[in-house]
């Protein structure tokens, strides 16, 4: 059975059916109401009402978004880029990635445990294999060197 969304009801109580389940960015929370085939003008009014009664919140979205991709094991670049192709502002995604209270040294550590059992690698071709994994999780170049050489290690 397919919901109509043609009227400010319809479409507040599917976007709040959707929050109800996670939070969502504005963008994305605007694509699914219009593909579930409201119309723009409704779905901009009622995002702005879910948002003045604080249901709808980019920070809060930010701060789910970032603490979830980091307990799965990324870094803050993938997170970011990740985050932007979402449509969220650069300066508000930065500011998410600074004040979420992560130590993104003990995520990479901790992700590269999980990954490589701790195992330094032995050769240039384990280090470029345990580097490029490391690099696509989002950690930068500088934080997976320091690790891959020894340094930084809490052992």
């Amino acid at each position: 059975m397919t919901v109509v969304l043609d009227t400010l009801v319809a479409v507040r109580r599917t976007a709040m059916d959707l929050l109800a389940r996670r939070e969502h960015g504005r963008v994305e929370l605007t694509r699914k109401l219009r593909q579930r085939g409201a119309e723009p003008e409704m779905i901009e009014t009622a995002l702005d009402r879910l948002t003045e009664e604080g249901l709808l919140s980019e920070s809060r979205y930010l701060e789910s978004f970032v603490s979830y991709r980091a307990r799965s094991g990324y870094g803050p670049a993938r997170i970011r880029e990740e985050l932007s192709q979402r449509g969220l502002q650069r300066a508000d995604i930065d500011l998410a990635l600074r004040e979420c209270g992560i130590s993104w040294q003990a995520q990479l550590e901790d992700t590269w445990r999980r990954k490589f059992s701790g195992h330094l690698p032995i050769d240039a071709r384990e280090r470029a294999k345990q580097g490029r994994f490391l690099s696509y999780r989002g950690f930068s170049m500088e934080m997976i060197s320091r690790l891959l050489s020894g340094r930084d290690m809490d052992d």
